[in-house]
């Protein structure tokens, strides 16, 4: 199954509307939706090389925006719908606490959120919904996508084949490691929390 899935986002990343979809997942991804832009990523620069850092900052950039998104539902809206999304994951324990230690260590949250796996709109929200300075969450956010998502482009850019190959032969290795960091990431700020 896991196979099945991968060929078919091997085949999405070729197809020419693959940027768009890219911008979109990047986009919700930031502030609703559960799924890293990385799995488009990955097989948009493994099937399109030449586009690796086009694809990187589209990715950059819809994320980005998306995080702003992200931020002002805590903002604006963090009783209506912030507050839900944080409750589903598990971090409205303690907030007013929780707020004041946020905004002295808030720029390293983003940036720590927006290289690893741990899901970015937790941070996104969470920063708005604690009133971190917009300046400080935009220029974290652009230095924490940018850095990730070029870093796997330029990775992928220069190793594609090995890479590709290494990824198909060990993908359910990969899939395995990827859940375990994403899990390991929601305890490790649950713990620092």
């Amino acid at each position: 199954m896991l196979r099945k899935l991968y060929d078919w986002i091997l085949n999405l990343a070729g197809k020419k509307y693959a940027l768009m979809a890219l911008a979109l997942i990047s986009l919700i991804e930031s502030s609703i939706f559960p799924i890293p832009p990385d799995i488009l990523l990955i097989p948009i620069v493994l099937a399109m090389r030449d586009r690796a850092w086009l694809a990187a900052s589209i990715c950059t950039a819809a994320s980005v925006i998306g995080g702003i998104f992200g931020y002002g539902i805590g903002f604006f809206m963090y009783e209506q719908i912030g507050k839900p999304v944080l409750e589903f994951y598990s971090y409205t324990k303690n907030f007013s606490e929780f707020q004041i230690t946020y905004n002295q260590w808030g720029a390293w949250a983003v940036f720590f959120a927006g290289i690893t796996p741990f899901p970015y709109k937790v941070i996104t929200i969470l920063s708005g919904a604690t009133g971190l300075n917009l300046t400080i969450f935009i220029i974290g956010s652009i230095l924490a996508r940018g850095t990730r998502f070029f870093v796997i482009a330029a990775l992928l850019w220069k190793y594609g084949d090995p890479a590709r190959a290494f990824i198909e032969r060990r993908l359910g290795l990969l899939f395995i490691l990827f859940v375990v960091l994403l899990i390991g990431s929601f305890f490790l700020i649950k713990f620092l929390l």
